[in-house]
């Protein structure tokens, strides 16, 4: 997505700013009769700085309260697209779309099968993977099938990345598959020699994905052809997360890596204490993820060291959902049937939420509230700031999936097979 911004400094001069939200870099560009010059170009970004501070334009609902989440936009998904898992290759979980203060149940589609896979939405699809169905394709606005893609083996937790062209999905046979997005029609498949639990992120021209053979994979996106892969100590089972040019996993063999995305080289590592399920979130310089020996970590990616631990000081249980990072609160679920906020800068308790069963759902974040499933059955709306209830839906089965935010919509399916779209 791109924001596009339009200036007429003459009456025969058009100047153009755009944003975007891939890359996180504004640009300025003349209309095709005109040259900008490197002078120009600098003084015309700090006159469209200016003028959107004092305008207040922000694409966070609630970005007017807090100004530095507008210099972190770039880290956080699109109004209108929820493109992998976690909704940004940061992983952040947050999203700019504007959800209804009231929602309703818009509509629900029957896979059949296990949905543990969390949905990608883009160009007003949603993409999903089923234990039973492979890879659907459903109508945002009415939830109707487009299309359905056979993988041949089950998708368990492995969710959609979405690109202008393609749709990519690990599946439990080891098989990395790259499908066609507007028909559905396999492109390529790669193989690994384990089953695959991880997400897929697309960079550029490269998707990484983890397995279970102990390998991270950098694979073309174009054919599937094999770049780079490294080998861990142990599953690979997180989604990797993305910035400056760095891929970071947090392993199951308790060791946090950044790998170096062009050729794979590591480039540094620290040592977690712990088997990790969860997968990092990088928001602002620092990496934060929960692990199996009950903590969630906090790691300063500049020092490369650990800035904190935190343990509920009343029940111990892993934590396996991933993080969501907003306003300097790190949101997540824990196996002690709990949400989870913690201030992200010194790793202390802020609040808890109490549901009935396991939080392995990792939440999304939008305008001032958290969206969250539970293995109770429920899908809960809390208040970011408080953490008091706001809105649940009982779903009658577990909802370990995580939900998707887009154009004001809320799409998460559950594990008895069905897709649930809330707006």
């Amino acid at each position: 997505m791109r924001v596009l911004v339009k200036a007429v400094v003459s009456s025969h001069k058009d100047f153009f700013l755009t944003w975007s939200v891939v890359s996180g870099q504004w640009s300025v560009t003349a209309s095709p009769r005109h040259r900008v010059t490197a002078s120009a170009r600098h003084l015309l970004l700090c006159f469209f700085a200016v003028c959107l501070l004092l305008t207040g334009f922000y694409l966070l609902p609630a970005a007017h309260s807090n100004p530095s989440a507008t210099a972190a936009m770039q880290e956080f998904s699109p109004s209108d697209g929820w493109l992998q898992f976690r909704g940004h290759y940061n992983l952040t979980g947050v999203s700019t779309s504007g959800v209804p203060d009231n929602l309703k149940l818009l509509w629900k589609y029957e896979a059949g099968g296990v949905i543990e896979s969390s949905a990608a939405i883009y160009g007003g699809t949603v993409y999903v993977g089923s234990e039973k169905a492979g890879l659907i394709a459903v109508d945002l606005q009415s939830g109707s099938l487009r299309w359905k893609y056979s993988t041949g083996e089950p998708i368990g937790e492995s969710s959609p990345a979405a690109t202008a062209n393609a749709v990519f999905i690990g599946d439990l046979g080891g098989w990395l598959h790259a499908v066609n997005r507007s028909d559905g029609r396999g492109l390529w498949k790669f193989k690994t020699n384990g089953e695959i639990k991880s997400s897929p992120v697309v960079v550029g021209d490269r998707v990484l994905i983890g397995s279970y053979d102990g390998h991270l994979y950098c694979v073309g996106a174009s054919d599937g052809q094999l770049k780079w892969k490294v080998l861990t100590d142990g599953y690979v089972h997180c989604t990797p997360a993305v910035s400056n040019g760095l891929a970071y996993i947090a392993g199951c063999d308790e060791i946090f890596r950044a790998i170096r995305i062009s050729d794979g080289r590591e480039m540094y590592k620290v040592n977690s204490g712990a088997y990790t399920g969860a997968s990092p979130t990088l928001v602002g310089g620092a990496a934060y993820y929960g692990t199996f020996n009950n903590e969630v970590l906090g790691v300063n990616l500049k020092s490369r060291r650990l800035m904190w631990r935190y343990v509920n000081p009343r029940r111990q249980f892993p934590f396996y959902s991933s993080a969501a990072v907003f306003q300097g609160r790190v949101v997540l679920g824990g196996r002690d049937k709990m949400v989870h906020c913690i201030n992200a800068r010194t790793g202390k308790l802020i609040w808890t939420f109490p549901t009935k069963a396991r939080v392995e759902s990792s939440p999304a974040l939008a305008g001032n509230r958290v969206f969250i499933g539970s293995n109770d059955g429920n899908f809960y709306v809390l208040d970011f700031a408080t953490g008091k209830k706001l809105w649940e839906f009982n779903a009658g089965a577990p909802l370990s999936a995580s939900p998707a935010i887009a154009s004001g919509r809320i799409v998460i399916g559950s594990q008895d097979g069905v897709l649930y779209c809330f707006g």
